[in-house]
């Protein structure tokens, strides 16, 4: 009667144990990372006899969880790049609503300015005319300043998260090591006893750091799991934790560098490439892809915009007759360490600026210069050069590197907040051409002189009370154009021909001893002796020349010069493509976002059907546990009126 007493208490135990895992699956429904647990039931060994193996009821080998890491890791891996572009669509989305704005962004401002200009130009000696055309510049660079602020206050934001995305991974990788700890020690009694619920903890904490940055995971033959994050540096190994931690970069300290602190307390700077997927990669690729070439487009734009106006503002006069000066403040280019190097913009080669930052480099023989968007480099100097429109001069006294050093170089970054209104009185606002030309009525011939474009004013006397160039005058004499002073030249040669050249041919004159130049066209067809005077345009003259073609900057192609030397965007198409290109990664990353979401639905989908709780099964086995508990009882109620009958027998 023992052995059948036995076999059912074991039933009844086994029953029970089932019982409290299908009731522990209930509870924990709810539950997030909870993954269903099952009770293994096997026998006990057998006990033989001589005609055979009798049974000795049953035992609970362990209890499991339904789990399958491929299914974890795909849910892992959607996860993560969901979390990747939903940071970097909250960061882009603001860049992307505030360039994009017909009242707040650039464009409205641009084309007040220009207008303002062309108002000039139809009015030159209008003192209101010229006066509405430096408030529109103000309100320019109001605007330049005020999108560059709200950048710098998205980097500000973008910056904080980094630092506290980096603390959230500390504090997980923290955790994660203590719950590898105790399912140690919870475990310790073999292999086949797993510590489900701590297991679940962790895994959950796996979960919410690989929302952090990208996470692999290996787990080891003690049951301890070793967490990778990036491209595969090591933040847990075991109960070992390394941190991340961040700096200010050593040559842009606006940023940060992160750092791998390693338990031992070394600490490696990380490349930001290396960290990627998650918040954090999101973040970084952000600041990387969208919010710096976005910045420096945006400061290129006005240091392309100020340094051309300037040049052309400097070829003409104003109301008084003095040359012009800059009318735009330009900003010195950002250089750390300042010591480094004095850099400057080439005004004459505009074209060939671009929105990327430099490096500058010296191996103890020679500097270089490379551009850190497309890696292209300068030949090695040693004293000054002149790169993608840059002049960078180390042999000023006090400046230059030590050897195995390098430099930063911005030369737009700063320019959008830093640019200003030089001119505040109408009347230094240079419209007029200095140079003008006469053509007495006295000559007999159809010849005209025309279309005067100055180069180079070098040379000419800036002061009202002093003409800018001594007047001369050119005399056809049916073959050339003579009477040419000395000390002048005229190209490509003094030679006209009406028959081929009445549309118009260009002549270029330059003072060798000064060096001022301008263009001028003759078209026609002069007769001997007519004349064209040369003269210093008289003050007060109601000349639009150089106002015209000042307001012709709007519609010129001066940007982003081709291979050939030749520009291909006007300061509107520069910030047009700006625009269109935030808005395409913006629209790249929201579609990228919606497709890792519905990728992430799927897996979880899959990975439930395994191991999540169905409150229908569980019901279903809640009653099948209880009918084998009652029947275990029965089993046991039996063995127990079978001894008691042997008892009565025996009395």
């Amino acid at each position: 009667m023992a052995g059948l007493l036995n076999i059912g208490l074991t039933g009844l135990n086994a029953a029970q144990l089932q019982l409290n895992t299908t009731s522990h699956n209930i509870v924990n429904a709810g539950t997030p990372g909870y993954s269903r647990q099952g009770v293994v039931q096997t026998t006990n060994d057998p006990l033989f006899s001589g005609v055979g193996f009798f049974g000795q009821g049953t035992r609970i080998a362990t209890v499991t969880r339904q789990y399958s890491q491929f299914l974890e890791n795909q849910v892992l891996s959607a996860d993560n790049r969901r979390s990747e572009f939903a940071a970097y669509g909250a960061q882009i989305s603001q860049i992307n609503n505030l360039l994009a704005d017909p009242s707040v962004g650039l464009s409205p401002s641009l084309q007040d300015f220009f207008a303002g200009v062309q108002e000039v130009s139809a009015n030159p000696t209008s003192v209101p005319a010229r006066q509405a055309l430096i408030s529109s510049a103000q309100a320019l660079v109001a605007r330049f300043s005020a999108l560059d602020g709200r950048i710098r206050e998205v980097r500000s934001g973008v910056e904080d998260q980094i630092a506290d995305s980096v603390d959230t991974i500390n504090s997980l990788g923290r955790q994660i090591a203590e719950l590898n700890q105790r399912i140690v020690v919870a475990e310790a009694a073999g292999p086949g006893v797993p510590a489900n619920d701590l297991r679940d903890q962790r895994n959950v904490l796996v979960a919410e750091l690989n929302t952090k940055i990208k996470t692999s995971t290996v787990v080891e033959r003690d049951g301890q799991l070793s967490v990778f994050i990036g491209s595969g540096q090591p933040l847990v190994l075991g109960q070992n934790v390394s941190t991340l931690g961040t700096t200010p970069d050593p040559l842009d300290p606006t940023r940060q560098s992160l750092t791998l602190v390693l338990p031992g307390g070394g600490e490696t700077l990380l490349p930001e490439r290396l960290l990627n997927g998650g918040e954090l990669g999101g973040l970084l690729a952000f600041r990387r892809e969208s919010l710096d070439p976005a910045q420096n487009r945006l400061g290129l734009i006005a240091l392309g915009l100020a340094t051309e106006f300037n040049r052309v503002h400097a070829l003409g006069v104003d109301l008084e007759g003095v040359l012009g000066q800059d009318f735009f403040r330009l900003p010195p280019v950002a250089v750390s360490p300042a010591t480094a190097a004095q850099v400057s913009i080439d005004s004459a080669q505009v074209g060939a600026l671009t929105d990327s930052d430099y490096t500058l480099a010296f191996d103890g023989v020679d500097y270089t210069i490379t551009n850190r968007n497309t890696g292209v480099s300068s030949a090695p100097f040693a004293g000054s050069i002149t790169f993608e429109g840059l002049v960078v001069d180390v042999s000023a006294p006090g400046f230059g590197l030590a050897a195995g050093e390098s430099a930063l170089i911005q030369p737009t970054r700063n320019a959008a907040r830093d640019i200003g209104v030089v001119i505040s009185d109408p009347r230094k606002v240079a419209a007029a051409n200095p140079v003008s030309v006469e053509m007495p009525v006295s000559n007999a011939g159809t010849g005209k002189v025309g279309n005067i474009v100055v180069n180079s004013v070098d040379g000419m006397l800036p002061r009202a009370t002093d003409p800018h160039f001594p007047s001369f005058t050119l005399t056809w004499d049916g073959n050339v154009l003579g009477g040419l002073p000395a000390g002048y030249t005229l190209a490509p040669d003094d030679a006209y021909d009406p028959s081929s050249d009445a549309s118009g041919k260009v002549f270029t004159l330059t003072s060798i001893a000064d060096g001022y130049s301008f263009e001028f066209t003759l078209s026609g067809t002069p007769q001997a002796h007519d004349r064209f005077t040369f003269s210093a345009t008289v003050a007060g003259t109601a000349d639009n020349r150089n106002a015209a073609r000042l307001g012709a900057l709007q519609t010129t192609k001066v940007m982003f010069a081709s291979p050939g030397g030749s520009p291909t965007a006007t300061f509107q198409s520069l910030y047009s493509q700006l625009v269109t290109g935030v808005g395409n990664k913006t629209r790249e990353v929201q579609a990228g976002e919606q497709t890792q979401q519905t990728l992430l639905t799927q897996a979880t989908e899959q990975r439930d059907a395994l191991s999540g709780v169905n409150l229908d099964e569980e019901a279903a086995n809640l009653i099948r546990y209880q009918q084998a508990y009652q029947a275990s009882g029965r089993v046991m109620a039996i063995a127990q009126r079978l001894f008691d009958e042997l008892l009565s027998i025996a009395r």
